[in-house]
């Protein structure tokens, strides 16, 4: 890992009060040392951690058995009777105990113990006691008076509770109330979910943790005043500035993708006037699994665009994946990979990883390795889907079910001076896939398209646009496979995307190069566009092009000037030049010809286009034709694809294709 990466991995906060340092935050070492337990001893506990908790547990039953003796008969028991319970112990602490054996009730952690877990005692305690009585009644010839029965059973089950709930009850109870102390931070969180009270409270709860919510900041204004998890609902996210002084709070904490991005523009502006900073935490924490890290990280452009999370149809999604076999081409890439992430979720029996560059395989295979997958077979693949030996070979020993074909030449200066390449990839790379999709009878077959494609202005667009009519004729072909195309914008930070372009040119001290003050774009998160490209593709049968709904289009100077902000300088600091448009660029973009039928569907962020039909024979010959141009010079091919794309215009604004610029 590099330098840099490990120094954002494990960021180390500093806090300061009046230009002194109050406390600071080491993610790489969020506990004392002298906490941690040695290694040997901590597995030796663990390996007779049973035989431990028999002990305690017998400890606890035999205590519980003498105070109820005891209280029966106010603590001045007859000799008699304290004969009875001499002669009983063994008898009643052997069936307490194989109870709880039986119920397998000291296999669970008393540091995850939950309410569920203290009911579940209820079973064995009354079989234990059941049996007791039975025995007593029936079996033995000198009886347990019957008050000592009861008082034991009540007695023994609020001990046992008692004692399974203690680590808890410390770490969330006794502890939090003395951790706010010096070198603590306080923070605020915003939380209109359920889940999010809970995340506060595992930061609350975690020992070591150098922050503590303090307050709790909610749009719902009847709930001001209440408490959830022992923290105090304040007020509203906008009231932060003014709480934040009578609490001594620098820091207001928010969740990934609770928030909508204008929402976090609009707070930032306000808190940044006052003195506060926003701070993004992940929307799940595992702090046993990551050593009790909090990956708490400043805002970046992808939570000012954030829209309302994606709602999956996850039952229709995994009545096709489940034990299926799917393979991802470009499984190294922005929306390759990140396909394979969400795919996973959904537990296919195999998933084959295929990109033509090795280390985006070892990369995205070992990343999938670490992730809990369920059982899923993953078979990382180096390949190039214009290798049509290789293809055939992957097809013929992994008979995928379902082919996401994510593979593709997607810059579109770089495919403007080598045409060539993006026939071969786009246009011959696809056909050679979704052929080999029909003749392994694979389920179905989903192209990833783009916007672009849509009245194309670059070779990049027209290429996709000739891809996309070979997938939808194949679709009227009489195949056991449904072919479907899916079609969206631009991904925020994607390889190759402008957000990557402007932050290195904000590092550099400028100036950020906008092409022109006019141009928009359309733009989704790499996991929003995944998520629907999957859900669009389980709503196929066969035929469709689904667009997806990419909200508004937004601005590039707005874009330059919010990433200027959020790198903590003045908007003014960094020149915002104007450089033209480059060849095969467009001042908007576009999701539908004029002549597409546009329907909706049952998603609300997914939209199905019917294209004019094609006839699959034609489209062949047009391909071979187009394959035997790949060398000429690209005026030609430029030339060639006009004929065959006639919407395809080879001029922006004035600017000859030729006259090409770097970014």
């Amino acid at each position: 890992m590099p330098l840099e990466t490990m120094k954002e991995a494990y960021q180390v906060i500093r806090y300061e009060k009046n230009g002194k340092v109050v406390a600071t935050i080491n993610n790489a070492s969020s506990r004392p040392e002298i906490w941690a337990p040695l290694p040997r001893i901590r597995d030796f506990l663990i390996t007779i951690r049973v035989p431990l908790l028999a002990i305690v547990h017998t400890v606890i039953f035999a205590t519980a058995y003498w105070l109820s003796f005891g209280l029966r008969f106010d603590f001045e028991i007859p000799a008699e009777m304290y004969q009875r319970f001499v002669t009983t112990l063994p008898f009643v602490l052997s069936i307490q105990i194989g109870s709880l054996l039986v119920f397998k009730s000291f296999h669970g952690w008393w540091r995850y113990v939950t309410l569920r877990d203290l009911i579940s005692l209820i079973r064995p305690m009354l079989v234990g006691f059941a049996v007791i009585t039975m025995f007593d009644y029936f079996v033995l010839t000198t009886r347990i008076p019957r008050a000592v029965l009861i008082l034991d059973f009540l007695l023994s089950s609020v001990m046992i509770v008692a004692v399974r709930s203690s680590w808890r009850l410390a770490k969330e109870g006794l502890w939090p109330s003395v951790h706010l102390s010096a070198g603590c931070v306080p923070a605020f969180i915003i939380s209109n979910r359920h889940e999010t009270i809970i995340m506060a409270n595992q930061i609350n709860s975690r020992f070591g943790s150098r922050v503590r919510i303090v307050g709790i900041l909610s749009d719902d204004k009847k709930k001001i005043g209440s408490q959830r998890a022992g923290i105090r609902i304040l007020g509203t996210p906008e009231n932060a500035p003014k709480l934040a002084r009578e609490h001594g709070v620098q820091e207001v904490w928010i969740v990934a993708g609770d928030i909508q991005g204008q929402r976090i523009s609009d707070l930032k502006v306000l808190y940044d006037q006052n003195g506060l900073s926003i701070k993004v935490i992940p929307p799940s924490l595992d702090l046993e699994r990551d050593n009790g890290l909090i990956p708490v990280r400043d805002i970046e452009i992808n939570d000012l665009l954030q829209r309302d999370p994606v709602k999956l149809d996850s039952q229709r999604i995994a009545a096709e994946i489940e034990g299926a076999r799917v393979l991802v081409t470009g499984a190294g890439g922005s929306i390759g990979s990140e396909i394979c992430r969400q795919l996973i979720q959904f537990k296919p029996s195999e998933l084959v990883l295929v990109d033509h560059r090795e280390n985006s395989v070892f990369l995205i295979h070992n990343e999938l390795e670490r992730l809990q997958h369920n059982g899923t077979q993953l078979h990382p693949a180096v390949g190039d889907i214009l290798d049509k030996p290789r293809m055939l070979a992957l097809f013929e020993q992994f008979r995928p079910e379902y082919v996401y074909h994510a593979a593709a030449h997607k810059h579109v200066g770089l495919m403007e001076v080598n045409p060539g390449e993006a026939i071969k990839n786009n246009i011959l790379g696809t056909k050679n896939t979704a052929d080999l999709a029909r003749d392994y009878e694979s389920k179905k077959f989903v192209l990833i398209s783009t916007d672009k494609a849509v009245n194309p202005t670059s070779v990049m667009g027209c290429t996709k646009q000739i891809a996309e009519r070979y997938v939808h004729a194949m679709a009227q072909e009489n195949s056991d496979t449904a072919f479907v195309v899916v079609r969206f914008g631009n991904v925020l930070g994607s390889n190759g995307s402008v957000v990557p372009l402007f932050k290195e040119q904000i590092e550099r001290g400028g100036p950020i190069t906008v092409t022109d003050p006019r141009m928009t774009r359309f733009f989704m998160t790499i996991p929003e566009a995944s998520q629907l490209v999957i859900q669009a593709a389980s709503m196929g049968n066969g035929g469709e092009i689904f667009v997806l709904d990419m909200g508004e289009q937004i601005p590039i100077v707005d874009l330059a000037r919010q990433m200027v902000t959020l790198s903590g300088l003045p908007p003014d600091t960094i020149e915002i030049r104007f450089v033209g448009a480059r060849p095969g660029e467009k001042l908007y973009e576009e999701l539908y010809f004029d002549d597409e039928k546009t329907l909706e569907t049952d998603h609300p962020k997914i939209f199905a286009a019917y294209h004019r039909l094609y006839e699959p024979n034609e489209l062949v010959a047009t391909i071979k034709m187009l394959e035997s141009v790949t060398s000429h010079s690209a005026d030609a091919i430029r030339e060639m694809l006009h004929k065959i794309v006639p919407e395809y215009q080879t001029t922006n604004e004035g600017f000859s294709v030729n006259d090409v610029r770097a970014p």
